[in-house]
């Protein structure tokens, strides 16, 4: 009889001790305003990148796959090279948030203009803004416009927080899937009005850095205008300094104002 009460006791200790704290977990469990500041401010703490790998841009009138480089240096500048078999160079660029430099080094050409909400489209035929285009390489999502809200729907799943935010000028809904242990955000989604899905971005893949999950696969798609863009990085780095954000040019290359 003693050795049947010694077993149930004991198991009964084994049991509790498999048993996740509540106490634990609900420490881990952000309140949604809490929650936006903290994702943000993680966010702002990448002042510098610097990643290497696969690009893969897919849109109703090109599909292209390529290797390349990026440097970030925030909040107003990006250099990227991209490279085709055996690292030949095909293309490089600089740009800020108020001008570019691109360089087609297949037909030795030079353009040069201002930037502006139509920059991408002209170049790879996808509709980013430069902020975009920032937030893409480093797997990013801009949460400043929700700071001062608090979310329509605020709840958990599984592991991960789930948020949506409805703008009821544009009658518009964002949600967002954030997981509860790194704060990673795994996936973005926008709605229209009559519930179409018009943007997504997947992110997966993720290493800390500087206690921001950062992830090494980055997928955005506009789905109104079937554009997808695939960024897979091989390597990266956070927060170091980064080289001269500088293109060079051959002298005898054709420059074209834009």
């Amino acid at each position: 009889m003693k050795k049947n009460i010694f077993i149930i006791v004991l198991t009964t200790i084994i049991i509790a001790s498999c048993v996740p704290s509540k106490e634990t977990y609900e420490e881990k469990v952000l309140p949604a305003d809490r929650l936006i500041k903290k994702l943000e401010a993680n966010r702002r703490k990448i002042k510098t990148f610097e990643g290497s790998g696969v690009m893969n841009i897919k849109t109703p009138k090109m599909e292209a796959k390529a290797s390349f480089e990026v440097y970030l240096k925030k909040p107003d500048s990006i250099k990227f090279s991209i490279y085709g078999p055996f690292g030949i160079d095909l293309a490089e660029a600089v740009i800020s948030s108020t001008e570019f430099t691109f360089y087609d080094a297949i037909k030795n050409k030079v353009y040069k203009g201002r930037t502006d909400k139509n920059l991408l489209k002209k170049i790879f035929h996808i509709n980013l803004s430069f902020s975009d285009l920032v937030d893409a390489f480093a797997g990013a999502v801009n949460l400043t416009d929700k700071l001062r809200l608090k979310p329509d729907n605020f709840k958990l799943k599984d592991d991960s927080y789930m948020l949506s935010y409805i703008d009821s000028t544009s009658a518009k809904e964002s949600i967002f899937e954030i997981k509860i242990s790194n704060l990673a955000i795994k996936k973005y989604k926008l709605y229209a009005s009559k519930g179409s899905l018009l943007f997504e971005g997947n992110y997966s893949k993720f290493k800390m850095f500087n206690r921001v999950a950062i992830p090494y696969s980055t997928i955005v798609e506009n789905k109104k205008q079937k554009q997808k863009v695939n960024i897979d990085y091989r390597s990266i780095s956070v927060n170091e300094e980064l080289p001269s954000l500088t293109l060079e040019i051959p002298t005898d290359a054709q420059v074209i104002e834009w």
